[in-house]
């Protein structure tokens, strides 16, 4: 089991919003793109939204969503998203299997984490801006990238990678526009 967690200190603007395509392919397809990373190709999408925004409800568009995806080999992940998050970004990673779990937290300026008879495990803010929480892995991801130009290897994500993000987006949004299961 993969379990993706995304959520955004704040909405965009209205007008983004009007622009993006929806939150499945302004938000969301990050995640699609991570999850097929780790799960393979995808057989099902089933998604549903709902809106704590009027704003974001009046565009069509929705504030917070969960997609559960099923690979083609019977692997299981779930997104959650919301555009709007009182604590700053929160992105978490939990991957969960016969023989354990691994999980990548948000990441803070610090790793002191207090304890007192009032409170446990309080930690510093989460880093707030994604330049600073992803540096190194922008730095590496363009590393990579020169390398396989240089060596004329495969390029990693590549355009199909994409493509099949868009596919998983698009997929998401009929699922929760028909309230049924998409095969894909």
């Amino acid at each position: 089991q993969l379990t993706v967690i995304s959520r955004d200190p704040a909405a965009p603007s209205a007008s983004y919003i009007a622009g993006s395509g929806c939150i499945f392919k302004d938000m969301t397809i990050h995640d699609f793109d991570m999850v097929r990373h780790f799960l393979g190709d995808i057989a099902e999408v089933n998604a549903v939204g709902t809106n704590v925004s009027p704003e974001i409800a009046e565009q069509g568009d929705f504030d917070q969503v969960i997609v559960t995806l099923k690979s083609r080999d019977g692997k299981l992940a779930t997104i959650i998203n919301s555009r709007t998050c009182a604590f700053g970004y929160d992105q978490r990673l939990e991957a969960f299997g016969a023989d354990g779990m691994l999980s990548a937290d948000n990441l803070t300026d610090a790793a002191v984490r207090m304890a007192t008879s009032t409170q446990t495990d309080a930690k510093t803010a989460i880093m707030d801006f994604f330049l600073e929480r992803y540096e190194d892995a922008y730095r590496i991801e363009l590393e990579t990238f020169l390398d396989s130009i240089a060596i004329g290897g495969a390029v990693s994500p590549s355009v199909r990678d994409g493509y099949e993000a868009l596919v998983l987006a698009d997929a998401a949004t009929r699922s929760a526009q028909e309230h049924r299961v998409v095969a894909l």
